[in-house]
């Protein structure tokens, strides 16, 4: 891990130098600050606002980085983080990126500054520099819930393919040729995982050509607009896949603005489950995710690496997805819309 002295020869200054510069104390000519500020970002060089020089000392301390904590998939997560931590004497600290690479990274530089010892993280996007700050300070990682291209690490799912592909066959069984998703960003991995297993099941069914994607954000906005967008396609899609719960909700919301009727028109599926206050009518079918479990699971293997009781080589855990079925899904209308 780079210490004081290797920002002090990088930049060519003397340690005092950048002590000054990280607690903001002393007079430094301005360019000297630009010089020293720039190395140490240059090197990854952490302070360490807790105890310098004492990585050795254990803090009993994890972070848990998610892209939206007001979504009850994550919050669920978070409770089953807790719960292993807890009962082993952890404390966990929260941090939400609001789905930004951005803040994603800010954040590891707080949690490295406060000496976590390890970390559970959902990418905001498919970068990995936030994995890379986090090893180059001697700090375990664990991925939940989304893959980061091209790296390998401890990782916790559920499979999004296979759960995309039962939600598009119970479409198809119930008489749906025209299936359109509407998923995330592009560069998430659930998202075009969810876009997979869609395909998949359209291929699968003879109805390959007939692909309706709209990719975009796992919110509900996003949801609501790419609805809109979908149901001035010619021909109508007569069922909507929707890649999260809250994109789910935004196209249930749209549908009944545009006065089309669910499931009599167009039958609506979705990913995750909500509780019971957030429901909508009609109640959503669903694939669900075990995001408790998920969360259990990622923190006992996260614990597992700090202590040392795993293999080097990186482990996964994939959970299935259950289909939950109810009132938004029905037969297609022989009339098209």
């Amino acid at each position: 891990m780079p210490t004081v002295h290797d920002v002090a020869k990088r930049a060519g200054v003397a340690p005092i130098t950048v002590s000054r510069v990280i607690n903001n104390s002393g007079y430094i000519s301005e360019a000297t600050r630009e010089r020293v500020k720039a190395t140490i970002k240059e090197i990854g060089y952490v302070p360490n606002t807790l105890a310098r020089g004492l990585r050795s000392k254990r803090t009993n301390t994890l972070g848990l980085i998610v892209t939206d904590i007001t979504n009850p998939y994550f919050t669920l997560m978070a409770r089953g983080v807790e719960d292993v931590a807890g009962d082993s004497n952890y404390t966990v600290i929260y941090c939400n990126t609001d789905e930004s690479e951005t803040k994603e990274e800010k954040y590891a530089n707080i949690l490295a500054q406060r000496q976590v010892e390890g970390v559970l993280l959902v990418p905001a996007g498919g970068n990995d520099r936030t994995i890379k700050f986090l090893e180059a300070n001697g700090i375990s990682v664990v991925i939940l819930d989304r893959r980061v291209s091209g790296v390998e690490k401890d990782f916790v799912c559920s499979d999004s393919k296979n759960g995309a592909n039962l939600l598009v066959k119970l479409l198809i069984k119930l008489g749906h040729e025209r299936i359109a998703i509407i998923t995330g960003p592009k560069n998430v991995s659930t998202s075009t995982d969810r876009v997979a297993g869609y395909r998949r099941a359209l291929k699968e069914s003879g109805y390959g050509k007939n692909e309706l994607i709209y990719y975009g954000a796992f919110n509900q906005q996003s949801g609501y607009e790419l609805t809109q967008q979908a149901m001035n396609h010619t021909p109508r899609p007569t069922a909507i896949l929707g890649a999260n719960n809250f994109i789910a909700i935004g196209i249930t919301k749209a549908l009944h603005d545009l006065s089309v009727d669910v499931p009599g028109d167009v039958s609506v599926v979705g990913f995750d489950d909500l509780p019971e206050s957030m429901l909508v009518r009609p109640f959503l079918t669903v694939a669900r995710q075990p995001a408790y479990d998920m969360g259990r699971s990622a923190t006992e293997l996260l614990l597992k690496r700090i202590s040392g009781d795993l293999p080097e080589d990186c482990q996964e855990v994939i959970f299935q997805t259950e289909i939950v079925e109810r009132e938004s899904v029905g037969p297609r209308k022989s009339s098209s819309l």
